[in-house]
């Protein structure tokens, strides 16, 4: 065989075991596409173990349970309160007062250490066939905490506007007493505050009397109270109000010294925050005049400013802040951001308590509403949410803040949380009372809305004795003695409601018998008709021209040279009142 014969014979050997390789390749790629069809095809028919072909399973977020724990480092008042206070926005005192747990004095961790560890006592099911009704979450309108969004407020006209000039409301909420119900002040209760109800400011009620501030309190637990409340709420990012919260001592210049020492210290601590506002009075009251408030801060303002130069100050108004239309035709000068306070009870206060803030503000005063509720002026009885939501509507057309009382479980109608409810976050609806739901529906804007009818004529109806057309009614008082017992009886306030004449009175007994006097009945008769469904610290019964007063249990008794407090009631007639007789009758 030729050499060219052997090369062909090979090439031909080589290119044959060429193709066979190249055959088995194929099968190999043709065997592995079909493998994968089926199972392409397997998958694709297959049903899947959570749901059936053509049903969409719905998945509900449904949170773990909130086990309730009594926070142990502070304890909550045991005992029932007390009556409500007699003033028109006074706020309830218990009797049976706890002693507040010793604060720390160093800035708090974002994690306070007296909240309570939830521990279920049952491990929840992986799927509840009930979830259970939770607080109604506000949808959030911006990113970001209030604060990092608006930065330091400032006064413009009548407005509070933030950072960037533009109109902006605070709409918060106000603790009870820190001597009474110190557990809600917390980091755990301020995110609630925030994230579950959609608030973006607390205020922080430090009484000055009733074994408050200066009273008999522990100045050194109170402070480092207000202290941490404002830390917590500058992590959060929400605004806080420091309220020096008179109220049993009338005048704030009663404790002035005291006051301008305690503002000059938080003003020190707190001057480079861009969170904090200075209450520098609650609720004047007791006869106490706007001139005697301004000249108050008129000293506390300077004491302010010195350290902290563009905080916003609230400056309350006479009787228990309601006065704003008296404040506007003297209001204080020669400082910026200077607000004024107004309080309303909206199962009380109506058209002709909005007709003196719409004096004020059309007159030039910026008006802070710094407390109200929506039931009556004692704190309690029946919550009028119709009224509330005029209130609110009345509130948002002129821009105004509003921080609702109380931030506690206190057995009282204008208390948020139930006295049953132990916890400090997580709330649901059945640890509500009535405000505390209409509250975060409120901020939730789940309130029925106003027709631009309706609030045109709320508006218009928002007229009178606010410095308006229709003169308020003259004053009424009157005093008798009997076998040693005196009693005055007198107007702390008087206004117009539609066809009513009204008179909120204040009533005191003192007795200067050298033995108690006991189960004690006053009877006033007045030159008309008169009607009475709100009273506190007394029994109040009306008939025709006569009113007859009896006690509740806790002052069925007066010691020997002792005298009442608290007592009171509002009443309406048709005509303007006086008094004919007045007598007092006790065992």
């Amino acid at each position: 065989m030729s050499k060219s014969e052997m090369s062909a014979k090979r090439l031909n050997k080589y290119l044959m075991i060429a193709l066979a390789c190249m055959t088995l390749i194929v099968l190999v790629l043709i065997i592995a596409l079909v493998l994968s069809n089926r199972d392409a095809d397997s998958a694709k028919n297959a049903v899947t173990p959570t749901e059936e072909p053509g049903v969409t399973i719905a998945v509900t977020d449904t949170p773990a349970p909130t086990a309730e724990a009594t926070p142990t480092a502070v304890a909550s008042p045991t005992t029932e309160v007390s009556p409500a206070e007699a003033v028109p926005t006074t706020e309830a005192t218990p009797t049976a007062e706890a002693t507040p747990a010793a604060t720390p004095t160093a800035v708090p961790t974002a994690t306070p250490t007296t909240a309570p560890t939830a521990t279920p006592t049952t491990a929840p099911t992986a799927t509840p066939t009930t979830a259970p009704t939770a607080t109604p979450a506000p949808k959030p309108t911006e990113s970001g905490t209030p604060v990092a969004n608006h930065g330091q407020l400032s006064v413009k006209g009548t407005q509070l506007v933030d950072k960037n000039g533009k109109a902006y409301q605070l709409k918060g909420v106000s603790t009870h007493g820190l001597q009474w119900f110190p557990q809600f002040v917390c980091m755990e209760t301020f995110r609630c505050v925030r994230d579950e109800w959609g608030a973006n400011a607390v205020r922080l009620a430090m009484y000055t009397d009733e074994n408050g501030y200066c009273a008999g309190g522990d100045k050194a637990k109170l402070n480092a109270l207000v202290k941490n409340g404002v830390n917590y709420a500058k992590q959060l990012g929400l605004y806080v109000i420091i309220d020096w919260h008179i109220l049993h001592d009338n005048d704030p210049n009663q404790n002035k010294a005291e006051a301008i020492a305690f503002f000059k210290e938080m003003a020190a601590e707190f001057k480079d925050y861009n969170n904090v506002l200075y209450e520098i009075c609650n609720e004047p009251n007791g006869g106490t005049s706007w001139s005697s408030v301004k000249s108050y801060a008129m000293e506390v303002i300077p004491a302010i400013r010195a350290i902290d130069n563009d905080a916003i100050i609230i400056v309350g108004t006479p009787t228990w802040s309601q006065d704003v239309d008296v404040a506007a035709k003297d209001p204080i000068k020669g400082y910026d951001n200077i607000m004024y306070a107004l309080h309303f009870y909206a199962g009380t206060h109506k058209d002709s308590l909005r007709s003196k803030m719409k004096t004020a503000i059309e007159a030039g005063l910026p008006v802070f509403v710094s407390e109200y509720g929506i039931c009556d002026a004692s704190g309690n009885g029946m919550c009028d949410e119709a009224e509330a939501n005029r209130w609110v509507a009345f509130m948002d057309s002129y821009g105004v803040s509003y921080m609702i009382w109380n931030l506690a479980n206190k057995n009282e109608s204008s208390s948020l949380i139930r006295e049953s409810c132990k916890k400090l976050s997580g709330f649901r609806e059945a640890d509500l009372n009535q405000e505390g739901i209409w509250f975060v529906k409120m901020l939730g804007g789940k309130i029925p809305p106003m027709t631009e009818k309706e609030k045109e004529e709320l508006l218009n109806n928002a007229g009178g004795n606010g410095g308006g057309d229709v003169a308020s009614p003259p004053a009424v008082s009157a005093k008798a003695t009997v076998n040693g017992l005196t009693v005055e009886f007198a107007t702390t306030n008087t206004w117009n409601e539609t066809a009513d004449k009204c008179y909120q009175f204040g009533v005191r007994i003192t007795n200067g018998r050298s033995n108690s006097a006991k189960n004690w009945k006053i009877v006033i008769t007045f030159n008309t008709d008169v009607k009475s469904n709100n009273f506190w610290c007394c029994d109040a019964k009306c008939s025709g021209k006569t009113l007859t007063l009896t006690p509740a249990d806790f002052n069925k008794t007066v010691s020997a040279g002792a005298s009442t407090m608290d007592i009171g009631l509002i009443l309406q007639s048709k005509s303007l009142l006086k008094v004919e007789s007045i007598t007092i009758t006790a065992e």
